[in-house]
């Protein structure tokens, strides 16, 4: 896959405009990446839509997903 400077500023746009919206998400990264965010922990996302149903899933952090929490991490601390 080719680098795309282009998508970058896409993805950081968004991502600023995601924390104006929602902006005690980066402070929740915040405080699960004090706490040491580690390969072995299990990360959960929950989705209810408006009629209150919901669906759930999890992942456990390998070693590989380790540079995408650090990215994460990176765009949380710089996109305050």
């Amino acid at each position: 896959m080719a680098f795309n400077p282009g998508m970058m500023f896409k993805i950081k746009g968004a991502w600023e405009r995601f924390v104006q919206n929602h902006p005690k998400f980066p402070m929740f990264l915040r405080a699960a990446a004090a706490t040491g965010i580690k390969e072995g922990y299990i990360i959960e996302v929950k989705i209810t839509d408006t009629e209150g149903k919901t669906i759930c899933t999890n992942a456990k952090l390998t070693d590989s997903d380790m540079d995408l929490i650090d990215v994460i991490k990176d765009m949380s601390t710089n996109g305050r």
